[in-house]
């Protein structure tokens, strides 16, 4: 892996339009499940499969049954960032990065330090209720049972983009931008199975693409640069100067 990461520190070192793309790959080494691995969510048993607990439609016709697995497995306060998230947060206080563009729900590259974080899928960080809009925090979310509901009766929804709902189009907007306009595109920690969020990699027109996956990605042939390696460990080789 040396050779590799002596490669990525010359394209950090060279350029100062850098944008990462990530998904569930850089959180899993912070202790947060994925869903497609092998003890990812996926291959867990309950009542449902994921996919389908995770829908809108699930969640309007069994709401209760849909916060059950939320609680469970999606409201995870115990994480804590990793070097992926630390290092990138370093990078654009270096002014070398200029947005991270994550798939992630969980809030974690915020708690790093990182300030233009663009959430395609939303955040359990933000919740709001159905009737009235009043926002409650994670910490509400977290202690409430059954369905919970707002002081005005309404039913309280995660800010999470649940299958058959689509993306924020401010996000997406700001996401194209900031992937058409980057020198070097990092992709890290995702297979890029999910669509539409996977399809924004399209929009890169620049002149290094990185992908770190432990996996093989449908986007490895297009790479400069490969590295089939756990994100964080690859991150927490990287020095970041000028911070």
């Amino acid at each position: 892996m040396a050779g590799e990461v002596e490669k990525l520190q010359e394209l950090i070192d060279t350029y100062d339009n850098i944008v990462f793309f990530g998904g569930a790959g850089v959180s899993t080494e912070s202790g947060i499940p994925d869903f497609r691995s092998q003890d990812g969510l996926y291959h867990q048993k309950y009542d449902y499969p994921p996919e389908t607990i995770l829908s809108h439609t699930f969640f309007m016709k069994h709401t209760e049954e849909f916060y059950k697995f939320y609680r469970d497995k999606m409201l995870c306060d115990t994480a804590r960032p990793n070097a992926a998230h630390i290092k990138l947060a370093q990078l654009e206080r270096a002014g070398k990065l200029k947005a991270v563009v994550t798939q992630n729900i969980d809030n974690l590259h915020q708690m790093a330090g990182s300030r233009n974080v663009l959430e395609l899928h939303g955040s359990v960080y933000r919740n709001h209720c159905m009737k009235c809009g009043k926002s409650y925090n994670f910490s509400f979310m977290k202690k409430s049972q059954g369905v919970p509901r707002c002081e005005c009766g309404g039913i309280i929804k995660p800010d999470v983009v649940l299958y058959e709902e689509g993306l924020d189009n401010n996000t997406v907007s700001s996401a194209v931008r900031a992937i058409s306009q980057a020198q070097v595109l990092i992709i890290g920690g995702t297979s890029l199975a999910v669509y539409p969020a996977a399809g924004l990699i399209d929009y890169f027109q620049g002149e290094h693409l990185v992908v770190i996956n432990k996996s093989s990605t449908p986007r490895d042939r297009y790479a400069d640069l490969m590295i089939q390696e756990p994100i964080g460990q690859v991150f927490s080789r990287i020095v970041v100067k000028g911070e």
